[in-house]
């Protein structure tokens, strides 16, 4: 026997549980679809696509929703004779429309004809990007998955005015956005808002119900028969709920307590797997947050930290900045000025290392923000080791801070 052996307890299909595998149904996004539906209609009505911005947190079905429909959209067209062409494109390494403009290219271009990613003049790459998307003709659908990242907008104008700029004579061109941050639009400059006349879909949270009946949708796939029982996927639906209505990091759950059962050789999964599951996932990702972290960050963090020792959070970010301060002197650097310290706040916020929660006083207080830890100090501590070994014991640090 070698050393490696299938499994045949556990899992029938393990990936019906990755990010990548398409459910032949969507679960939970009823209306959403229909409106989606309605907004991709001019297709088959061989008229100029929408442009179409979905907004939602992660894991909220955004991703899915739309290749499950550009599949049946490809389908109907080719039954209704429309000539339709879809490009996925994630802009999560891309932040600037010359980017985005070359990954184009080479998306519609064989891969020994592709251009490099400097060495051409914004134009001259767009002039490249026209000649390909005519030579499709029909109706292409652009989907820029992550859009929040660019950084310079000028392909959403672009594309948009293309045909009435007289770029593009054959193609009739659509962009799909898809994107975590609500307030995405607001960050466009004007004359994009005004060329995009774009249709928007909001994707609220899974609730637990919902998150529920995905797992199983999902486990009916991935696992054998009576391998996982409707309690363990109330609780992990239960654990999705509460972090935010994610979809992904509940499947990631499930399977990760799929791979402990298996570890095991047992049989079944039970709630000790997945609460033990949760566990291991929720170090891993604090752990791989705080590395990733610049200096400055992990001093932030480490302040935070300290504040939240002393029982003063949640803190407004210039009641912080003292305790700040006082970690950059021990560990030997310079202040961030408070707006930098702020970004650093808002990427722990973003990290899920923290929490960021918006405060309204009305006319006398205004509107802020308050920060608090979201992980485990013994985590945080244990993940912080090096910061701790220079800048020194926190419970220290927080009683010099007292006596200052």
């Amino acid at each position: 026997m070698g050393l490696f052996e299938p499994d045949t307890d556990i899992y029938r299909d393990r990936d019906a549980l990755r990010e990548d595998y398409q459910p032949t149904e969507i679960i939970g996004r009823d209306d959403e679809l229909n409106r989606y539906i309605s907004a991709l209609q001019p297709v088959i009505n061989g008229d100029q696509p929408n442009n179409i911005f979905l907004y939602g947190k992660a894991g909220v079905g955004k991703s899915a929703c739309t290749r499950y429909l550009l599949d049946e959209l490809k389908q109907d067209a080719t039954r209704h004779d429309v000539t339709l062409s879809t490009i996925f494109t994630n802009c999560e390494d891309l932040n600037t429309s010359y980017q985005v403009s070359v990954e184009l290219v080479n998306e519609l271009r064989p891969p020994d004809d592709q251009i490099n990613t400097t060495g051409y003049p914004q134009h001259r790459v767009n002039e490249m990007l026209w000649e390909e998307l005519d030579s499709l003709g029909g109706t292409v659908i652009i989907v820029l998955d992550e859009v929040d990242h660019l950084r310079n907008d000028s392909i959403l104008y672009q594309i948009p005015r293309a045909r009435a700029n007289g770029n593009l004579d054959d193609a009739k061109v659509g962009i799909i956005g898809i994107s975590n941050d609500f307030k995405f639009r607001d960050t466009l400059s004007s004359k994009v808002q005004s060329s995009l006349c774009e249709k928007e879909l909001q994707f609220p949270a899974y609730d637990a119900e919902e998150l529920r009946a995905i797992l199983r949708q999902r486990a009916d796939t991935a696992f054998y028969d009576d391998v996982v029982s409707q309690d363990v996927l109330a609780l992990c639906a239960a654990f999705g709920a509460q972090d935010a209505g994610d979809a992904r990091q509940s499947l990631d759950l499930l399977m990760e307590a799929g791979d402990l059962a298996a570890e095991e050789n047992v049989e079944e999964l039970t709630e000790y797997h997945v609460r033990e599951a949760r566990s291991r996932m929720e170090e891993s990702r604090v752990k791989d947050g705080i590395i990733g972290l610049t200096d400055q960050g992990k001093l932030v963090l480490y302040a935070l930290l300290m504040t939240e020792q002393a029982g003063k959070t949640p803190t407004r970010a210039r009641e912080l900045q003292a305790r700040y301060e006082l970690v950059c002197d021990r560990y030997g650097v310079s202040p961030l000025v408070p707006r930098r310290m702020r970004d650093h706040l808002n990427e722990l916020a973003m990290l899920g290392i923290a929490n960021s929660n918006e405060r309204n006083e009305g006319e006398a207080g205004g509107r802020y923000y308050e920060y608090e830890l979201a992980t485990d100090r013994e985590l945080l501590l244990d993940a912080l080791s090096d910061t701790v070994d220079n800048v020194g014991d926190p419970e220290r640090l927080k009683q010099q801070f007292q006596r200052s």
